[in-house]
């Protein structure tokens, strides 16, 4: 008998799988522009916190 803990660890997904079955032509472009908005801010965020970061090394970069 296995163990929750001998089983393989799943990778947490953000978003759930969307059934494309019953969306029509129009209803997936708009899909995927929501996906495209969902991007562009994540990408935002991921360069806000870059540049966090290379500021932080600046200020602590030893002289």
């Amino acid at each position: 008998m296995a163990h929750d803990d001998d089983l393989p660890v799943r990778k947490r997904r953000r978003l759930e799988a969307l059934v494309l079955d019953s969306l029509g032509v129009d209803e997936l472009r708009a899909y995927i522009g929501e996906l495209t908005e969902e991007i562009a801010r994540v990408e935002a965020d991921i360069g806000r916190k870059q540049g966090h970061r290379s500021a932080a090394d600046a200020f602590f970069k030893p002289r």
